[in-house]
């Protein structure tokens, strides 16, 4: 029992530090609770703007900057004129920080070195994977939106690791329970089939 719930927590180390183990892998694990709701309830916000009331993207765009230009003046003229404490933000809080872009820009070069390598047919199995399950998206794409497809890929994200971790014994459990099914039913498969179809070797020598 001690050995299976250390490899157990061994495992969800790893599949935490598979993910990059920083701010990203915390969202996924919903280690920060607040903010991994904040950016769902954010994202299906988005999502149902757009897909089901249909609002127009360049619409809500533009009336986002006029609200945020609206909240900006206000909060200024207030803060001026010392009828609330707080002040407003300067320009230096505004400004997205280098070590966010270099995350950014560190994120898509690891993108593109993963797609060279998966390309480059070092790994076939994962190479076929990729392309089956590419060719599975491009499928599924014509049946949904871009931005359902996106949304539906964004929930899979925070709630698929964050379930296994939860249930992972269950899970564990269940797959191997069906492996093991599986094999049994290619046994029976190849005893009962397989096995008794002559072979090329035995007609050729009842011929001979």
């Amino acid at each position: 029992m001690d050995e299976h719930r250390a490899s157990s927590s061994r495992r969800r180390r790893s599949l935490y530090h598979n993910l990059g183990g920083g701010r990203f892998a915390d969202i996924i694990f919903w280690k920060n609770k607040k903010e991994s709701g904040t950016i769902l309830a954010v994202f299906t916000l988005i999502w149902f703007l757009f897909e089901v009331v249909e609002y127009p993207f360049i619409t809500f765009i533009c009336q986002i900057l006029l609200l945020s230009i609206f909240i900006f003046l206000i909060w200024s003229y207030i803060g001026s004129s010392q009828l609330i404490q707080s002040k407003p933000p300067s320009i230096n809080d505004l400004r997205i920080s280098e070590s966010t872009w270099r995350f950014l820009f560190n994120k898509i070069n690891w993108f593109i070195i993963k797609l060279y390598d998966i390309s480059s047919g070092k790994d076939f199995r994962l190479l076929f994977l990729a392309v089956v399950s590419l060719w599975i998206l491009s499928v599924v794409g014509n049946y949904f939106s871009s931005l359902t497809l996106l949304y539906i890929v964004f929930v899979g994200l925070e709630t698929i690791p964050m379930l296994y971790e939860q249930y992972e014994e269950e899970l564990t459990y269940a797959a191997s329970k069906s492996g093991r099914d599986m094999k049994k039913l290619l046994n029976k498969f190849n005893s009962k089939v397989i096995n008794k179809i002559p072979k090329a070797q035995a007609k050729t020598r009842r011929t001979m």
